[in-house]
């Protein structure tokens, strides 16, 4: 079987910490830290690194990835993912791993694999959220969920808005997405929503065509790195893991 990849997008323009793929920790860029962590899901076939960068192409290639070069003018990552899933008819479930997350657990990426091979369109991960400051935070984006485990809505605000407190338990999104072909292809094809563009989460866009999204919910916080304070504390994580 080759029906199932992971594809990592590893742009080089990042406005706040550019080259940041390319950045070396411990004696390895970024993006081999992604890419060690996707190798040790079960459930995938292939990892690939799509790139709009030569020297992020050539880096990965030595240390043994399979990468592909792609244009330079896509607006999100989801959109480089199809790019590389229209050379590669084989593949009928993908997993968009961020290029900035190398603390990801693979057994949380073999969940997100697992719910998009189920009934849903598209699967992803969320946590709970106890810290009051993450909860009101715009940044850490929150979703609600039906009793299934279906996201209802994604927001960039306190959901749900607590009329009576003690009752409510908020969840923020981790980045990731696992996606079917069609369902992929259906969602980049599509206009940005109303409701996408007034949060700017393209996964409103989804849920406003009608697709299900389903959510585990794991225990631990990411670490993205978008920031030189980001870049900082994966540093003491691993010098404390030593």
């Amino acid at each position: 079987m080759n029906d199932t990849a992971i594809i990592i997008p590893a742009r080089y323009g990042s406005s706040r910490l550019k080259g940041k793929p390319l950045i070396v920790v411990n004696g390895k860029p970024i993006i081999q830290w992604v890419f060690e962590k996707a190798v040790k899901s079960t459930l995938a076939d292939r990892i690939i690194i799509a790139t709009d960068n030569e020297e992020i192409l050539n880096t990965c290639l030595m240390f043994g990835a399979e990468a592909e070069m792609t244009s330079d003018t896509h607006n999100c990552g989801s959109d480089r993912i199809q790019e590389v899933m229209e050379r590669h008819p084989e593949i009928s479930y993908v997993v968009n791993l961020q290029g900035d997350e190398p603390l990801i657990k693979p057994e949380s990426i073999d969940e997100v694999i697992k719910n998009v091979k189920g009934d849903a369109d598209i699967s992803t991960l969320i946590r709970v959220l106890k810290d009051k400051k993450d909860i009101e935070n715009p940044n850490i984006v929150k979703c609600v969920v039906d009793n299934n485990g279906y996201a209802l809505y994604f927001s960039r605000s306190k959901i749900p808005y607590e009329r009576n407190e003690g009752y409510a338990t908020f969840y923020g999104h981790l980045g990731i997405y696992g996606y079917k072909r069609e369902a992929l292809a259906r969602m980049t094809s599509a206009n940005q929503t109303s409701l996408e563009l007034s949060e700017s989460l393209e996964q409103l866009r989804a849920l406003q065509l009608g697709m299900k999204i389903k959510t585990s919910v794991v225990d631990f916080t990411p670490v993205g790195i978008d920031t030189a304070e980001d870049l900082e504390k994966f540093k003491k994580i691993l010098s404390q893991q030593q």
